[in-house]
């Protein structure tokens, strides 16, 4: 083996690969410019449509009540729902989301209330639609204050104080620093970004450097060259390995020089984004360098059994679900580091930078994904130099 070799093919393919405008798009200009805009601009677009789902006055039906006309009437006065008339088909009104949500008011229920046996109140709204919720929960709150109120009338009508009802409060204080909640609530979206960003760094450069090649007729003249077979595809290695951590670190500095504008020119959007761990996110990184290896050889190895581009795409394609599933699982909660997990690729990373974002580092499992992920690339750089030297491999037909 050969550094000097090695480094000159990987020269020749850097010059090549800054020529070609389609490398430059995927590897810095989506990277560094279009990712942060989404992910910022994605944030903007939640927080402003939660915004104006809270203003919002929801619009509900009143089903029954005919004999509880204090109860319809105070729903009718009340500032935070709009009661409208119920329709034949309020079910499909809801389902279509021109009605937020209804609630009925069983018979009695007014009654009911003076003797202690009112009869239960049923809502009906479109679970996981927003601003149905949003109707659901101003329904509750009316009720609720409606029966703490009748609690305390109750109460006074036989002489005991309101507090009988309610003896204390209880309110919750948070001890737990920012880096630790911005951690726990979006601490799996950062290393998703970021191992998805590895993954597509490397994948037109590993297209390129061999099904490319073969489609363009210029892999036969590298191979003609006193270059041996090993060293040329360690150079187009590393090649493969600089798209992927230009596309991870160009998209982490660009994020955080955003974040760094945006706390100046508008402190106010920037304080609702979640806070993470200066620390952490170095980690992040530098745990996500053996991983940009593993990705960079199984692409490059893929890719080389591809006799197109586009054949080669076909192969590469469905790689990506293993990459996206490992770290969408990664996000669900109630999965937490453990020993078992620090083995599993991919995953072991996503549920490993959560913690570090967090400020926890566990230490004996950091070096078992540390060592397992290093071990994994390295079998996968093996397998990449073994069939770059088979020629069934090179030139199929």
């Amino acid at each position: 083996m050969s550094w000097r070799d090695i480094f000159t093919v990987y020269r020749k393919e850097l010059k090549d690969m800054l020529r070609d405008r389609r490398a430059l798009l995927s590897m810095i200009i989506i990277p560094t410019f279009v990712m942060p805009l989404l992910t910022f601009g994605v944030g903007k677009v939640a927080l402003r449509v939660t915004a104006k789902v809270r203003e919002e006055i929801p619009t509900v039906v009143i089903l029954g009540g005919e004999d509880s006309p204090g109860v319809v009437a105070e729903l009718k006065q009340s500032p935070r729902l709009r009661v409208g008339v119920a329709p034949d088909d309020w079910k499909q009104q809801i389902a279509d989301k021109k009605i937020r949500a209804a609630v009925r008011l069983p018979a009695g229920f007014e009654a009911g209330l003076r003797t202690g046996l009112a009869p239960p109140v049923v809502f009906y709204h479109y679970e996981g639609e927003l601003r149905s919720q949003r109707g659901l929960q101003e329904l509750e709150d009316f009720f609720r204050a409606l029966r703490e109120r009748t609690v305390v009338a109750r109460l006074g009508d036989h002489g005991l104080p309101a507090t009988l009802a309610q003896p204390f409060e209880f309110h919750g204080e948070n001890v737990a620093p920012p880096e630790k909640v911005g951690g726990n609530l979006a601490g799996g979206f950062i290393p998703y970004v970021i191992l998805l960003l590895c993954f597509t760094g490397a994948m037109y450069p590993a297209l390129d450097l061999t099904a490319g090649e073969k489609e363009r007729g210029t892999m036969e003249t590298l191979l003609c060259s006193p270059v041996a077979r090993g060293d040329i595809v360690l150079g187009k290695f590393l090649m493969v390995l600089t798209g992927s951590l230009a596309a991870m670190i160009l998209s982490a500095t660009s994020m955080g020089l955003s974040l760094a504008i945006g706390r100046a020119l508008a402190p106010g959007l920037v304080s609702t984004l979640p806070r993470f761990s200066p620390v952490g996110i170095l980690g992040v990184i530098g745990l996500t360098l053996p991983v940009a290896v593993l990705f960079s050889a199984v692409l490059f190895t893929v890719a080389l059994f591809a006799k197109s581009f586009k054949e080669a795409q076909s192969y590469v394609s469905p790689l990506m679900i293993i990459v996206v599933l490992p770290a969408v699982i990664g996000m669900l909660p109630g999965i937490d580091l453990n020993a078992r997990l620090a083995l599993v690729p991919v995953l072991n990373i996503s549920l490993a930078c959560r913690e570090m974002l967090s400020g926890v580092w566990h230490w004996p499992w950091l070096a078992l994904i540390f060592g397992s992920t290093c071990a994994y690339a390295a079998i996968a750089l093996a397998l990449a130099v073994r069939m770059f030297k088979r020629e069934d491999v090179l030139f199929r037909t």
